[in-house]
C-alpha cells in the first residue's frame, strides 16, 4: 500500500482531493530535488522574468508529499522524452565550454569568429531593470522606438511598461508592435545607442558600469561566517593593492553612526578636534547626533560653534579627516576596544 492510500485508509485527505500543481510549482519542486550546483546551472539559464516566477514558487513551496515529488518527477521525464534540445543560451554553452577546454582568452576569441550576433549589451541590461526605470529610460520617445524595444523585453515587463505609458502612446505603441515586421540590425543598433545615452543622463556614467572595490566589500560585509577573514587574505597574495582598496570601502565613516554612546565616548578621547570638526562638517545635522550624544552638552556646543564657524571646506579636506577618523576606529577595533562593521563581531 502507498503512501498516499495508507492516508487513504486512515480517513485522511486523499491524493485526489489534493489540487493538481502548475508546470511551474512542478519545476520548483524538482529544483529543490536537486543538489545546490546542479540547481544554480539551470537557473543560471533562465531570463528574469521566468527567474522571478521560478524563484517565487519556490519560496511558496510548503511542506512536499510522496505525490508531489513523483508528480514533479513525472513531468520532468515526460519533458525528457521529447528529446527536444532548446537553442536557448547556446551560445553561452558553448562559451562554458570553450572556456573550460581552451582557457578564457582562447575561447573570447574563438567566440568572436563563430558566435552569432548578440544582443547589445544596453538592451540586454534594459531586460533586467525595473518596468518604472524602463517608462524613464524611453520617456517623450518615437512610439516606432518603444515598439521595437518592448518587443526585446520578457512579455510581462513589456507589459508592465506598456500600461504606464498615456493612454495614445499606448495604442500607437501597439499598432506598431503588429506591423513592426523584421527590425533591421542597423535600427536594433540605433535603439542600443539610445538606451546607452539615457542610462548615462537618467543615471550617470557609473550605472553602466558593474563591480568594483565597494561592491566586492559589501557582498564581504554582508556574508556570513568566515567569509572576511579566508577572502582578503588569499586576494591579498595575489593583488596586494586590490585588497587593500576593498578593505578600504569595508569600513566607511557611515558605520560610525551606530556606535553606541559609551564606544563612540571611547574614540572620541583619541581624535583630535580639529580632524572632528573637518569630519562633521561634511554631515547632515541629524548624522552628527551620534558624536554629540558621546559629549558633554558644554563639549557638543564647542563643536557646533566650531562647525559654524569653519566655513567652507573642500569635499577632499572633510573626505581625508574622516579617513583619519575612520584609520582611529580600526585601531581600536583591533585592540578589541569597539566593535564596528559586521553584526556578528568585531571589525577586522
Amino acid at each position: 500500500m502507498s503512501a498516499a492510500e495508507q492516508i487513504d485508509a486512515g480517513g485522511s485527505i486523499t491524493s485526489n482531493d489534493l489540487p493538481a500543481m502548475s508546470r511551474i510549482e512542478r519545476a520548483a519542486v524538482f529544483l529543490t530535488l536537486l543538489g545546490e550546483d546542479e540547481a544554480a546551472k539551470l537557473l543560471s539559464r533562465l531570463g528574469p522574468g521566468e527567474l522571478e516566477r521560478l524563484g517565487g514558487a519556490m519560496c511558496e513551496l510548503g511542506e512536499i508529499n510522496q505525490n508531489g515529488i513523483a508528480e514533479a518527477i513525472s513531468d520532468f521525464v515526460t519533458e525528457a522524452d521529447r528529446e527536444v534540445l532548446p537553442a536557448r543560451n547556446r551560445s553561452g554553452q558553448v562559451r562554458a565550454l570553450l572556456t573550460q577546454a581552451l582557457g578564457e582568452t582562447k575561447a573570447e576569441s574563438m567566440m568572436q569568429r563563430i558566435e552569432p550576433e548578440s544582443r547589445p549589451r544596453s538592451i540586454e541590461m534594459a531586460r533586467w531593470l525595473a518596468p518604472k526605470v524602463i517608462l524613464k529610460l524611453v520617456e517623450g520617445e518615437h512610439p516606432q522606438v518603444i515598439a521595437a524595444l518592448l518587443l526585446m523585453l520578457e512579455a510581462e515587463s513589456a507589459a508592465e511598461v506598456l500600461s504606464c505609458l498615456p493612454e495614445q502612446a499606448q495604442s500607437e505603441v501597439v499598432g506598431r508592435i503588429a506591423r513592426i515586421g523584421p527590425i533591421s540590425p542597423q535600427a536594433v543598433d540605433m535603439i542600443d545607442n539610445l538606451l546607452s545615452q539615457r542610462i548615462g543622463a537618467s543615471f550617470g556614467a557609473s550605472s553602466l558600469m558593474l563591480g568594483g572595490p565597494r561592491e566586492a566589500a559589501d557582498l564581504i560585509n554582508l556574508a556570513a561566517g568566515e567569509v572576511r577573514n579566508t577572502v582578503l587574505p588569499a586576494i591579498a597574495q595575489i593583488d596586494p593593492s586590490l585588497a587593500e582598496a576593498i578593505e578600504e570601502q569595508m569600513f566607511t565613516f557611515e558605520m560610525l553612526l551606530d556606535l553606541g554612546p559609551q564606544e563612540m565616548g571611547r574614540l572620541l578621547r583619541d581624535v583630535d578636534n580639529e580632524a572632528l570638526v573637518d569630519a562633521l562638517k561634511g554631515l547632515k545635522d541629524s548624522e552628527r547626533d551620534p558624536f554629540f550624544a558621546a559629549m558633554s552638552s558644554r563639549a557638543a556646543d564647542g563643536i557646533r560653534d566650531d562647525i559654524e564657524l569653519r566655513g567652507r571646506l573642500a569635499k577632499s579636506d572633510v573626505e581625508a579627516a574622516q579617513r583619519k577618523i575612520i584609520e582611529t576606529a580600526r585601531n581600536l577595533a583591533d585592540q578589541g576596544e569597539i566593535s564596528i562593521g559586521a553584526d556578528d563581531g568585531e571589525f577586522v
